[in-house]
């Protein structure tokens, strides 16, 4: 299911590249890419609907739930580039959509697979669904102050895309001169040099935009722990659940 949002992100976002790869619809074309999503889609419902386990028709429903939520994150994230006055908690709501949904069902799935009650499944979706805001909120950061040879993306990828991501939307909505400046390269019609990438950069952290996105996914790190201590009392039990955690604030690329 992941892989089908995968294929289908690189299409609609144009992406040349995918861990230092040509993606799927640049060396198959766009129409196979979308298709070999379509079919990832569908074997990742006929796996769990073939399941003789007690859990795989709940799962199957939030499965299907998933990837509608998963959508409309996508075509609110797409409608955001297309607007001016986008706000830090409609970025946030679209974030939860569009990465903590898809965690959130994966964590759930497993609880109810290893025979956890509703309660449990849904404190472990919360748990996946703050792992994923902070994922997303380090992903951005990555975006913009990543290493291209760690990456395999280009310097300031989102800054050259003009997306309107987390820490961005968090500088242009600062009251800052710094976030002002921002908005005016932003909405310059023509590509952006170097030297404006930089400044965008610049603009992004003089703005606090850097700073609040490394200190919300913090805090998105500990609403994560406190849903996970209500599905996993014992801290022992949950030793490989919060290694995966600390991962994800800790990721480069």
């Amino acid at each position: 299911m992941h892989n089908f949002t995968l294929l289908h992100d690189d299409v609609i976002d144009r992406d040349d590249t995918r861990r230092h790869r040509p993606t799927a619809w640049r060396v198959f074309g766009t129409t196979e890419a979308i298709l070999a999503g379509d079919a990832m889609h569908s074997l990742a419902l006929r796996l769990v609907a073939e399941d003789a386990h007690p859990a795989a028709r709940g799962s199957i429903r939030r499965l299907a739930d998933c990837v509608v939520e998963l959508c409309e994150g996508q075509q609110i994230d797409c409608a955001f580039e297309q607007r001016n006055d986008v706000s830090l908690a409609e970025c946030l709501a679209m974030a939860e959509a569009k990465t903590g949904a898809l965690l959130g069902a994966a964590c759930a799935m497993g609880a109810l697979y290893g025979g956890g009650s509703e309660e449990t499944a849904q404190a472990m979706d919360g748990f996946g669904r703050e792992i994923g805001l902070a994922f997303q909120l380090i992903d951005d950061l990555i975006g913009i102050w990543g290493d291209p040879a760690v990456t395999g993306k280009p310097v300031g990828a989102d800054l050259v895309a003009r997306k309107k991501s987390l820490p961005v939307v968090r500088a242009l909505g600062s009251g800052t001169a710094e976030g002002a400046r921002l908005a005016e390269l932003y909405a310059l019609e023509r590509p952006l040099g170097p030297e404006e990438l930089a400044q965008c950069a610049a603009a992004v952290e003089a703005a606090g935009g850097r700073g609040w996105a490394q200190g919300e996914s913090c805090e998105r790190m500990a609403a994560a722990m406190a849903q996970l201590a209500l599905a996993v009392p014992e801290p022992s039990a949950a030793d490989e659940l919060l290694a995966l955690a600390e991962l994800v604030t800790r990721r480069t690329h």
